[in-house]
């Protein structure tokens, strides 16, 4: 059964309904806005965004303080609404879908201002001694936010307390797979005063995005798989704006021989099956020494089968979000069993249970020939390859399309930045599944295949802004201006010699 199904409309437009992933039943029906009211919408949020731009800093923050104060009250609301839409567990819902949005916002509204302070100063060189250089962050107008189905209230609180608190106004397109918790969130945006049309939301598909990105918005924050992601860069160069792309990972875990092993299982069955598996920073590959192997695997194994799925939402591995979704897990498990994998725990589609429930499953004798450790899966499973040691397993780590996220396990953390700092990836976590994402000051992004630019942070709140150059000039009368003449180009060359020709001064002068 489909959980996201296309259904007659008495309107024409294109008209959808989404199905519980557990209980199989009706969440709702949505129809996708037509290409004229994206546009509208657009138009609206530059007319709301000439004055929130006006607004101070501290008048922005504000509206953000507000934003929690209503995000605390609701939680029940979202939590109760994200369950029917996904299906994850009770605790990860909270976890994620409430208690890390109100981490992001209080991080913007507390910070966005030093992030974004106007800076005056002197230029180097001789420029110094007649000119002065201002830098202003100008908000870049309107943004169009478009966000995944692993995390729709995270995945779009973020990256909305950053465009906002920069003086941006936001247009955002959900997820058609869960597109009412952004309605929700628009229902919690308006109760916390949020001027009219500075954040709006359009439902619909990927027709939906592509209007959305030739509405004449002024940058697009996409979060998503590769593949639309790529369809979103492509538009984006077409359209001369500027993109963030935050795409899909197949992040490896590297277990060094020293590691505190009952630790670093407990981290891998935490990075495969946090969120059902499905988050873009999950840890999809596991490298581990023969001398460690087997007693690493057992640790695996035992915890995996303490873990329990249940359909009431409140066990420890959610459903699966999106039937899409299972077709892909199960292709990659079928493709690694044909090629050699053995499967110790799970491994199937559990159809005892009612909805979409994949089990924890660990496998092993794996390769990269198989889909499983090359290709993005995104679903609960611990794939566990046996190395000869510490660098077989970095060269393997690095042997991949994709770059977003890692992690290293060692008892020396000096040995593990070490490794850390040679893996080719946006960002690696020592003794820790991948958080980089959860810690705000840190610029999180892809390379390769999983992503353009980052996100979070100075970097990320500064990616909705223009850095704006304003120079003065503080001399009395103009310098080097016409006519030219020899001696004025021979007094240029002498500067030249008696600076940049002297091995101190040219320090100095720069």
């Amino acid at each position: 059964m489909a959980l996201f199904q296309e259904i007659p409309s008495e309107t024409g437009r294109r008209a959808y309904e989404i199905k519980d992933p557990v209980s199989l039943e009706s969440i709702g029906r949505f129809e996708a806005a037509t290409t004229e009211e994206v546009r509208s919408a657009v138009e609206r949020a530059r007319k709301a965004q000439r004055e929130w731009a006006t607004r101070s800093f501290e008048e922005r923050a504000e509206v953000l303080w507000r934003w929690i104060d209503v995000l605390v009250q609701r939680q029940d609301d979202i939590v109760d609404l994200v369950l029917r839409e996904t299906g994850k567990t009770r605790h990860e819902a909270v976890a994620m879908e409430v208690m890390a949005p109100c981490m992001q916002i209080a991080h913007y509204a507390k910070y966005g201002a030093r992030y974004l302070k106007t800076r005056r100063f002197r230029p180097a060189g001789v420029m110094r001694f007649t000119k002065k250089l201002t830098l202003i962050y100008q908000p870049l107008g309107v943004v169009g936010l478009i966000t995944p189905w692993n995390g729709p209230v995270a995945l779009t609180t973020n990256p909305l307390a950053q465009a906002l608190m920069a003086g941006n106004a936001v247009v955002h397109k959900p997820s058609e797979v869960t597109p009412f918790s952004a309605v929700l969130l628009k229902e919690i945006t308006d109760a916390a005063g949020f001027p009219q049309d500075l954040y709006q939301v359009v439902q619909g598909d990927g027709a939906t995005g592509a209007a959305l990105i030739d509405a004449g918005v002024d940058k697009i924050s996409f979060t998503g798989s590769v593949a639309t992601g790529r369809r979103v860069g492509e538009a984006c160069g077409r359209n001369l704006i500027p993109v963030t792309l935050e795409l899909g990972g197949k992040d490896a875990m590297i277990v060094c021989t020293d590691a505190d092993l009952e630790r670093a299982a407990e981290g891998a069955v935490r990075g495969s099956f946090f969120n059902s598996g499905h988050y873009c920073c999950g840890t999809e590959r596991v490298y581990v020494p023969e001398s460690i192997y087997e007693p690493f695997v057992e640790k695996v194994v035992e915890q995996t089968k303490k873990l329990r799925q249940v359909e009431s939402c409140d066990g420890d591995v959610g459903a699966i979000f999106w039937d899409k979704q299972m077709e892909i897990i199960e292709s990659h498990m079928a493709d690694a069993k044909r090629k050699g994998a053995k499967v110790l725990v799970g491994g199937e589609h559990d159809r005892s249970l009612s909805g979409y429930f994949f089990p924890p499953t660990v496998v092993v004798e794996v390769d990269h020939e198989m889909d499983l450790m090359c290709h993005e899966t995104f679903g609960p499973i611990v794939a566990i390859q046996k190395v000869r040691d510490e660098e077989e397993a970095i060269e393997l780590a690095n042997d991949s399309d994709y770059g977003l996220s890692g992690n290293v396990w060692t008892t020396d953390l000096a040995k593990g930045e070490a490794i850390a700092a040679r893996m080719k990836t946006g960002s690696v976590s020592v003794n820790d599944i991948a958080v980089t994402y959860g810690i705000p000051e840190a610029p999180f992004g892809g390379l390769k295949s999983s992503g353009v630019g980052q996100v979070n942070g100075e970097v990320g709140i500064r990616g909705y802004c223009h850095l704006h150059p304003i120079v003065i000039d503080t001399a009395k009368k103009a310098q080097g201006g016409y006519p030219y003449s020899r001696k004025s180009a021979e007094g240029l060359q002498k500067l030249v010699r008696r600076v940049f020709g002297n091995r101190f001064l040219r320090k100095w002068f720069v």
